[in-house]
């Protein structure tokens, strides 16, 4: 199986590549990333601007792709940009992909996106969900993680640290959906509906994630197979 990972370099990023460079039914790993990625067997890192991505490549085609990228508005510096980022170079890409035969996108979206939420990350977050769905790709998964639990950040996320700290704390008494899970469970669900790709349009929440993180704490869970 060949597959494309956008968003390599971030946490969740990070573990996508990790679990499937250590898949032996996955052939090749196609990463496209601003900066160059450690060499490794299988892997092919094509170096891009994602403002001018280069909509020729052969290397768009792929049997199923998942999207992890995306910025957070205090990196980005200005509502705009963030939509360039979280919105424009997503759907930029995605339909590459579909244009070029990918049938399956996993896209990693967040807890509570709608593009009619308060929030403005939550907002744009609901209209990439929307017009993906609008593809037409036969089988779109799509994750939404509560708050992420990734270790140390290079970027300092002051409030995300907080809020992952205050769930800890709380613990049980904290409903599933809005406990913090793991990055590598999310890339593991992640993993999950791009293998099983389910025709047309499947969302999990944040406590099947959960669920997830206790299958692998606990060794339930055994990777997915292609």
């Amino acid at each position: 199986m060949k597959c494309i990972i956008l968003g390599a370099t971030g946490l969740v990023g990070q573990h996508l590549l990790a679990q499937a460079l250590a898949n032996p039914e996955i052939s090749e790993v196609i990463a496209p990333t601003r900066r160059p990625l450690a060499p490794a067997a299988k892997l092919t890192n094509p170096i891009v601007n994602f403002a001018q991505l280069p909509e020729q490549a052969a290397w768009w085609q792929a049997d199923v792709a998942l999207c992890a990228l995306g910025t957070t508005l205090k990196q980005a510096g200005s509502k705009s940009r963030f939509i360039e980022v979280d919105h424009d170079y997503v759907l930029h890409s995605a339909k590459l992909m579909l244009k070029a035969g990918t049938p399956v996108f996993v896209y990693n979206s967040s807890l509570g996106a709608n593009p009619h939420a308060k929030s403005f990350y939550l907002q744009v977050k609901g209209q990439i969900e929307t017009d993906l769905s609008e593809l037409g790709f036969q089988s779109l998964g799509i994750v939404r993680p509560s708050l992420l639990d990734g270790g140390p950040r290079p970027d300092n996320r002051l409030a995300e640290r907080f809020g992952v700290a205050i769930a800890k704390l709380l613990g049980p008494v904290v409903p599933k959906r809005y406990r913090a899970v793991k990055t590598d469970a999310v890339a593991a669900m992640m993993w999950q509906l791009a293998t099983t790709a389910a025709p047309g349009t499947t969302i999990v929440g944040s406590d099947a994630i959960y669920q997830m993180q206790q299958n692998m704490q606990y060794g339930r869970y055994r990777g997915s197979s292609a």
